[in-house]
């Protein structure tokens, strides 16, 4: 039995070795984005399907037109200046730090009296003296999602926390506006984020994100001293006869620390490989849309209702009515915001993975865009049509995965002429729009991937799709699945090893005693 449990233990665990060890290294990258946000990896570097072609890769979130011949084209790529044919590109990015996940832009905003605003990940900026500065703003969390002007002032969303400042002072100076919670708020939190944060370590601020990492470092040396125990045999013949004795005490103090980490701290790890599993499709699916209690004393335990549940915003200045984008759909209030959020019964699909595009249109119909395709509804009536078919959507009630045939990241309108961006596929343009441009050499080779979004492909498993086709999206469960078989059949092998060891010594002992 021994024998056999060893066999599930030690061949399985040399296969997943190398899983196990990019998986537990890009974890501890994604841990610290901002810290490593000036870490930048060229596109030649990594599978064919990362390289730009086309504006794709969320290359474009949207344009701001300055002037009829000024535009700027923001998202991934940062800030271009460009012309009206969308032919000359001029870099606009000078101020913000190094490293292309600090010019990422969520919101590009002019004002009545022409200032310029940018939202990115880490911090809102303000256009000035030809550069961007960093505007300071009273709250922890600073990814913008939105930036608004309303009359005379300037509204600023960020992930948890809506901010308001008077634009009519000489000085920009932001106050925290309360938002009401939601009308249908039952004090729980989505399942998906519960198991997020606790396999990120997020669920406990900074020090959980330390412990995590450290959980991932003993995958790495778990990973490292089983292969040490499994190549010195092999080694061994070919070594030096005076040498063998340093090797093998070496080895048994490989196999004393992988035995004890593995022992020890089974229980944390099988927690994180088990939240990990869930948090990528096929198993993501079923969770989705489930709701558990919030965990006491935690970051989700959050005394602000909306903690990091705010994805996108939109006034209407004719109804006087704010639209509030969330991770559990989309919400409106007077602008008084006196009463609580109440929920639109009727609301077109929105990817798990968040709304990308957010608009209003001259008819009061709201243009979303997600990942699962893009829709125009309508809020009064609660009609919703598919934007890019013009066919009716009625919903099935079904749960789907988490991106449709049309994986939007983005949307473009100047003049006539309207475009989407597909993440995979790039621009397309609607109706009667031409083909939009090519993209310039300039702008590819300004605009690198991140190491964090490096790590975060390496870590979804999607950074194997060139390889494995569709059958990508398997890698993470099965690498989970069959990590758990060989840290519970190693455990098995220590604890029945260990207390045959006992029970030897113990019959040696009593034999001495007779």
């Amino acid at each position: 039995m021994l024998k056999t449990i060893r066999k599930w233990h030690k061949w399985p665990g040399i296969i997943l070795t190398f899983f196990i060890l990019v998986f537990a290294l890009s974890g501890v990258i994604l841990n610290h984005r901002e810290l490593l946000s000036s870490v930048d990896i060229k596109r030649s570097w990594l599978p064919g399907n990362y390289a730009y072609h086309n504006w794709n890769l969320g290359a474009v979130k949207g344009a701001l037109e300055l002037d009829p011949d000024h535009i700027l084209v923001y998202g991934n790529i940062g800030i271009w200046l460009t012309d009206s044919s969308f032919t000359r590109y001029k870099d606009f990015n000078h101020g913000f730090p190094k490293g292309i996940d600090n010019r990422k832009i969520s919101s590009l905003v002019k004002t009545a009296d022409g200032r310029l605003f940018a939202g990115t990940l880490f911090g809102l900026y303000h256009f000035e003296q030809d550069s961007w500065k960093p505007l300071p703003l009273p709250v922890k969390e600073k990814r913008i999602v939105r930036i608004l002007e309303k009359g005379d002032s300037l509204l600023v969303m960020t992930r948890s926390n809506l901010l308001m400042a008077d634009l009519s002072g000489k000085v920009i100076s932001f106050r925290l506006i309360h938002v009401p919670p939601p009308s249908d708020d039952d004090h729980k939190t989505g399942l998906f984020k519960t198991l997020w944060v606790i396999h990120s370590g997020e669920v406990y601020g900074f020090i959980g994100k330390l412990i995590v990492d450290f959980i991932g470092m003993v995958f790495i040396i778990i990973c490292i001293t089983g292969l040490i125990w499994f190549f010195v045999p092999l080694m061994l013949k070919k070594v030096r006869t005076n040498a063998k004795s340093r090797i093998r005490t070496f080895n048994r103090n490989s196999l004393h620390v992988h035995n004890w980490l593995g022992s020890w701290l089974l229980p944390v790890l099988i927690l994180t490989t088990l939240t990990g599993m869930f948090l990528r499709p096929p198993l993501l699916i079923p969770i989705a849309n489930s709701k558990v209690g919030k965990i006491r004393f935690s970051e989700l335990d959050s005394p602000n209702p909306w903690f990091d549940r705010f994805r996108d915003l939109l006034y209407d200045q004719e109804k006087h009515i704010f639209y509030f984008a969330t991770n559990d759909g989309i919400y409106f209030s007077p602008d008084a915001l006196q009463q609580p959020l109440l929920p639109f019964s009727i609301q077109p699909p929105v990817s798990v993975m968040g709304i990308t595009v957010f608009e209003k249109r001259q008819d009061g119909s709201l243009l979303i865009g997600s990942f699962s395709g893009i829709f125009l509804w309508h809020p009064e009536t609660g009609e919703v049509y598919d934007h890019f078919t013009g066919l009716r959507y009625e919903d099935s009630g079904q749960s789907g995965p988490p991106f449709g045939n049309i994986s939007v990241s983005g949307c473009l309108r100047i003049k006539s002429y309207e475009y989407i961006f597909d993440y995979a596929a790039g621009a397309i343009g609607l109706g009667e729009s031409p083909p939009f441009v090519p993209m310039p050499e300039i702008v590819m080779k300004n605009s690198p991937i991140s190491l964090w979004n490096t790590a975060l492909e390496i870590h979804t498993g999607r950074i194997y799709e060139p390889v494995l086709g569709e059958f990508y999206i398997l890698v993470v469960p099965l690498v989970g699945i069959f990590t758990l078989v060989v840290l519970v059949f190693g455990f098995l092998s220590w604890w029945i090893a260990r207390k045959r060891k006992k029970r030897t010594l113990l019959i040696k002992d009593l034999e001495e005693d007779d």
